[in-house]
């Protein structure tokens, strides 16, 4: 299932853009190709992201895997619960599981990012 509402990109990463705000995570098929996650290194509250540049990686049982940030801007928030419960990204990805909130620079472009059906293309 891929939510609608939400923006995505190839790399797997969906956001929900808020205003001047993102909510970042990785999507349900990103998740169930890594299987069991074990440890999220985050990017630093007030580190800036690059569009498309590495954000933090995804430790799973059998290997690591790069976030990519989908928009540039500045850390404003880690899900600092998933220190402890890694597992929230595989059971809830677009819930609990989402990994950091950035506010977006501006004109930091959105045009290359999927929407729903686009994003079930790549996918299916």
């Amino acid at each position: 299932m891929v939510p609608e509402g939400l923006k995505y990109t190839h790399d797997h990463e969906w956001v929900k853009i808020e205003k001047d705000k993102a909510v970042i995570g990785i999507t349900d098929y990103a998740q169930s190709e890594l299987g069991d996650i074990i440890f999220i290194e985050f990017p630093s509250v007030g580190d800036k992201v690059v569009q498309n540049d590495i954000s933090g990686t995804i430790e799973a049982v059998k290997t690591v895997a790069d976030i990519f940030s989908p928009l540039s801007g500045e850390v404003v928030e880690v899900n600092s619960e998933l220190e402890d419960s890694p597992e929230y990204v595989n059971s809830d990805p677009y819930g609990k599981g989402w990994l950091i909130k950035i506010k977006i620079d501006q004109g930091s472009e959105d045009k290359p990012l999927l929407d729903s059906n686009q994003y079930s293309e790549i996918i299916s």
